[in-house]
């Protein structure tokens, strides 16, 4: 038998196990900026509708109820300012890590493709080509890309590491380079709730697609926006062909969210309020920690959006991880998201205030 995870790289945060460590006894313990998995209680209206919804010994399925579907149309058409959504246009998927890793395998990808992402990327955009057995190619511009054997290009704007918020223009022109030489373009959009020094546009906007979602589909989670990431709850909106094709592979793998997620997902979209009240939890973490990094001799860059600070002191990625993990302080080695990336480390608001105040305190230091 064949051991499929040796075309995989090494899982990466198993690398940062002994400076989790070292942070850990810390006299007043970790500080765990690294992950970035949300912290703060699940709104109180999403609980009321995943307990409501418990009584479900029913299968769910896979496309969702109706009411599901008509929570991601209106939400897409409501936030994105997307045009003209119907049912067909939408799928909800369990969790948005789920679909990068097994998309190009869904759409039937293998030997002899090639699956594109950003230089400084999320790890699973490789994973997922690897899992298929095609080719993992890295861009700076994806309009410069080879465009011979490219079936599948990820956009990730507001980006994961960096926070780099992609222009209207430079979605448009990727767009429209993706439809003249038949590129499938998927764009994972998790953070764009996220905006603080920019406000982060849709591939689905009118601006940007011509108000065809011909070859597009966007990506979305409410992991972060509704601190709903042990509910597993995302969604794809785009080109209605595309998404019939994977909601038919969908329903033979069974790929399936509980049916109490979907009443939580119809919940979350529905309200605003809690979103904004995250968001300014979210906003003074991210204020306390700039600045008490950049006091430190960090420099900050990118990082207009999406939940982490791109930092650095000119240095290797690892050696600020070890520095920090003394302190008691755990962050991301930029490498982690490519090459591009070793003078960096990607450092995660998304711990408690209190949590967060003993870090700038400890960066002071």
């Amino acid at each position: 038998m064949g051991t499929v995870s040796s075309r995989l790289p090494v899982f990466p945060w198993d690398r940062l196990e002994p400076y989790k460590a070292t942070a850990a006894a810390h006299a007043d313990g970790i500080v765990d900026l690294s992950v970035g998995t949300p912290v703060d209680p699940v709104p109180a209206l999403v609980q009321k509708a995943l307990t409501d919804a418990a009584d479900s010994p029913g299968y769910p399925t896979v496309w969702g109820t109706a009411a599901l579907r008509d929570a991601l149309t209106g939400w897409a058409e409501r936030r994105l300012g997307a045009t003209g959504l119907a049912h067909t246009n939408v799928l909800p998927v369990v969790g948005s890590k789920e679909l990068v890793a097994w998309l190009p395998t869904q759409l039937g990808l293998g030997a002899g493709d090639r699956v594109a992402y950003p230089r400084l990327a999320y790890p699973t955009y490789e994973v997922g080509a690897r899992l298929a057995g095609a080719e993992p190619v890295v861009y700076d511009d994806p309009w410069e890309l080879d465009p011979a054997g490219l079936k599948l290009l990820w956009l990730n704007s507001p980006s994961n590491p960096t926070g780099r918020v992609l222009s209207v223009e430079e979605l448009r022109r990727t767009v429209a380079w993706a439809r003249e030489h038949g590129v499938l373009l998927f764009s994972d959009e998790c953070y764009i709730e996220l905006g603080w020094e920019a406000d982060p546009v849709s591939v689905l906007h009118p601006d940007v697609c011509g108000g065809s979602y011909d070859g597009i589909v966007s990506v979305h989670s409410l992991s972060k926006r509704s601190n709903l990431a042990g509910y597993r709850a995302a969604f794809l909106a785009g080109d209605a062909a595309v998404l019939g094709e994977l909601l038919q592979i969908r329903k033979h793998g069974g790929m399936m969210i509980p049916a109490p997620v979907q009443a939580a997902t119809v919940a979350a979209l529905g309200d605003t309020e809690h979103v904004g009240e995250q968001r300014e939890r979210y906003a003074r973490r991210r204020t306390a920690l700039r600045e008490a990094l950049e006091a430190a001799g960090f420099r900050i860059e990118h990082s207009q959006a999406s939940l982490y600070l791109w930092a650095t002191r000119d240095e290797s990625c690892w050696d600020t991880v070890a520095d920090l993990a003394k302190r008691g302080v755990l962050v991301a080695p930029g490498d982690f998201y490519g090459t591009a990336g070793e003078r960096f480390v990607r450092v995660a608001f998304t711990a408690t205030d209190e949590r967060v105040d003993a870090a700038v305190r400890r960066l002071a230091q």
